[in-house]
């Protein structure tokens, strides 16, 4: 099959490898339908993670059952289904408290930028739409797979409340479907950091009713005087890096929560400041599985439509160009079809 590999940074290849096959009773093979480039995979991309040459790469996948071991008796072939890319056994203590992303039998997609891509934890994993979807949904039923869920992780790990202030740190596809999520909690105000006008048009689409333009001490100020100097009562923090981290505490009022999912890279927390004000962090990988019923079932009854990031679609076989579009923030996120 074809898969997308890395070998240094910049150095994207699609390369002819052998197609996974079922190795434990509890894998499954799923033909992709739709992949994408996730910004956590920029991150090796730019230099900033280590790389091992020749690694697959990609792990946001929608696709069709091909083959199941024989643990597998929730699925069979044909049926479509959103591969959340942390994969769960959802039976095991960290499961069942809703911690999928730290199952005792953790697995990840690996190489889902393919044509086929294995999980292997299929039963706890995977969700199947009620027959074929229409195209038009594929979009959004990929997003589901990751960006959909950690926006909607960072906004439960902050406590959006209905009613509250929110403000979101990142204008990258996590942080609009953080915006996305934080409308469907119910915040009466949103405010999203971004200072790129394609992506502040989506974001108020999405549900901010304020945008702040400007990074570092300015975006704190600016946040503060929109709150008449109290800050917010929630923040996501979707970029991972320090600036951002910084940006969060800074704008958070005091007993609030910092939801952080971006990837951390180069984070130091301000524990003086928190420990003062009384501000958490929480967050983390996404629990994918915990949350794909619930939004799954808002996807599909037309209540949110998070498959919007895409702004760009390749074929496979421009996935080097769809590194760069996004690489270069011609695009927000770049879907893929085999």
């Amino acid at each position: 099959m074809r898969v997308t590999t890395i070998h240094a940074p910049g150095d994207i290849r699609l390369e002819e490898r052998p197609a996974p096959t079922i190795t434990a009773p509890t894998d499954a093979v799923v033909r992709v339908v739709a992949a994408c480039v996730c910004g956590s995979d920029l991150w090796p991309y730019r230099d900033e993670n280590e790389i091992t040459p020749g690694n697959p790469i990609g792990h946001e996948v929608v696709g069709v059952v091909e083959e199941v071991g024989d643990d597998v008796r929730s699925f069979a072939p044909g049926d479509f289904v959103v591969v959340p890319f942390c994969h769960s056994d959802n039976t095991c203590a960290h499961c069942r408290a809703g911690m999928t992303s730290a199952c005792t039998h953790l697995g990840i997609t690996s190489g889902g930028q393919a044509e086929y891509a294995l999980v292997t934890q299929a039963e706890g994993t995977l969700v199947k739409t009620d027959g074929m979807p229409d195209d038009a949904l594929v979009p959004s039923l990929l997003a589901l797979s990751d960006v959909m869920a950690t926006g909607w992780h960072a906004a439960v790990a902050s406590r959006v409340a209905p009613g509250s202030t929110v403000a979101v740190v990142g204008d990258g596809a996590v942080g609009l479907c953080g915006v996305l999520a934080a409308r469907e909690m119910g915040a009466e105000r949103i405010i999203a950091l971004s200072r790129h006008e394609p992506r502040q048009a989506l974001a108020r689409e999405f549900g901010a009713t304020d945008v702040v333009a400007v990074r570092g001490k300015e975006a704190t100020e600016a946040v503060r005087e929109l709150t008449d100097g109290i800050g917010a009562d929630s923040v996501l923090e979707c970029v991972g890096n320090g600036p951002a981290m910084r940006t969060a505490f800074a704008i958070a009022r005091p007993g609030s929560t910092v939801g952080f999912v971006g990837v951390p890279h180069g984070i130091e927390l301000p524990v003086a400041r928190m420990f003062g004000l009384n501000v958490g962090l929480a967050g983390g990988m996404a629990p994918v599985r915990r949350y794909l019923p619930e939004l799954l079932e808002k996807v599909l009854s037309g209540a949110i439509d998070p498959g919007r990031v895409f702004d760009l679609e390749l074929p496979l076989d421009e996935v080097a160009e769809a590194y760069r579009a996004m690489d270069e923030r011609r695009a927000i996120k770049v879907l893929l079809r085999p």
